[in-house]
């Protein structure tokens, strides 16, 4: 039977028989500078050859979920317009893919309260939308793992000052961050798993963070970017609607009114210290970038928005964007999952995958430069 001796084994034997020689000769003569040299050198070989067989330690990776527009049904004008079974149903199917994160993100379309509030003046309510969902409802984001929620849009004023005031106490008691209101509520500080997060959220409508301020959310982010490790920007802004996927590089306008230049407003916040930047409000998905190692997505979609929005050909059809990042914020990796909506139901996991190939079509058309690649299954590097 052969005996195999491996290099390790011959360099560890080699150093035991080199202590022992100098343990003989200390017995015999003083070490001299030369035996003391050969010792350590022996020692550093082998060393070097331990942590050259060491595997490298991983890098510290957290996850965040992002998505776009949220109406869990609204009892104004009409409770016909609340889901069946008290809304539990409608977040049911993509759960277990939204509680899979260390933070997941959402835009809250309308007001959460009971009673109370003054709701806009509505010409005619059947084409005039405003959104009061029964605060009982805010227990279906809690159970499908949303940390934070953006209330910066055009609807979180639908009932006044009262409505904004009624959703903000329903959120603070379910445990639930939100931002995105100016002068009063334009940041959120939450922590994660040993990582401090901070949030902000912007719009173009009144009440709200302004997104066209640009100076004024940089500033808002710098402050952020000082208290937190990871910074996450929301804003919604843009044109709406089927023709208008594609991102301009310029200011967008939609019904008369300026909804702000998002190219330029989510490479300003990166530039002052944002990490993650969610865009929702076109009501259909848009294109994803890259910018300083930075993830930015311009529009998620429409993603749980029951009764009274248009689910109409691309606003059926939305991402779960989940993102990989290192403790600086930088992108790692990430993963889109496609989702789509009927007027019936909630989200619903999309085996024709529309999401992604859309989202790649748009990235493709919009940012051909960005250093990011999607794979068909909707997967995310970094080229």
């Amino acid at each position: 039977m052969k005996c195999y001796i491996s290099r390790k084994d011959f360099l560890i034997g080699g150093l035991f028989c080199i202590i022992t020689m100098v343990g003989c000769q200390q017995q015999h003569a003083p070490q001299t500078p030369a035996e003391g040299e050969v010792l350590a050198q022996a020692v550093s070989v082998v060393d070097t050859q331990e942590a050259a067989m060491m595997p490298a330690p991983a890098a510290e990776v957290h996850t965040v979920i992002g998505v776009g527009d949220m109406m869990l049904g609204t009892n104004y004008p009409s409770t016909s317009y609340l889901p069946p079974n008290g809304g539990k149903d409608l977040l049911a199917e993509v759960q277990d893919y939204l509680k899979n994160a260390d933070v997941t993100f959402g835009n809250l379309e309308g007001t959460m309260f009971d009673t109370g509030g003054t709701p806009k003046t509505c010409r005619d309510p059947s084409v005039c939308y405003v959104f009061r969902t029964p605060a009982k409802y805010v227990e279906h984001y809690v159970n499908a793992g949303f940390d934070v929620l953006s209330i910066a849009n055009n609807h979180s004023g639908d009932f006044g000052p009262e409505g904004r005031r009624k959703t903000k106490e329903v959120l603070r008691e379910a445990g639930i961050a939100y931002a995105g209101l100016a002068g009063t509520d334009e940041y959120a500080l939450f922590e994660r798993n040993g990582l401090k997060y901070g949030f902000c959220a912007f719009a173009p409508n009144s009440g709200t963070c302004n997104l066209r301020d640009i100076p004024g959310a940089q500033r808002i982010v710098k402050k952020l970017a000082e208290m937190s490790d990871v910074v996450i920007v929301s804003f919604h802004g843009g044109a709406e609607g089927a023709n208008h996927q594609h991102v301009t590089r310029k200011t967008e306008t939609y019904v008369g009114e300026n909804r702000g230049n998002v190219y330029e407003f989510a490479h300003a916040v990166i530039d002052a210290g944002a990490d993650i930047v969610f865009g929702h409000g076109p009501h259909v998905t848009r294109a994803v970038e890259l910018y300083k190692d930075r993830f930015i997505a311009y529009s998620l979609g429409n993603f749980c928005t029951y009764g009274r929005f248009s689910l109409a050909g691309p606003a059926g059809i939305a991402p779960i964007v989940k993102l990989e990042i290192d403790r600086e914020g930088a992108f790692i990796g990430g993963e889109i999952v496609p989702i789509y909506q009927q007027k019936t139901h909630g989200p619903k996991i999309d085996p024709q995958k529309r999401a992604i190939k859309t989202i790649i079509e748009l990235t493709k058309a919009d940012f051909p430069e960005t250093p990011l690649s999607i794979s068909p299954d909707g997967k995310m590097t970094k080229q």
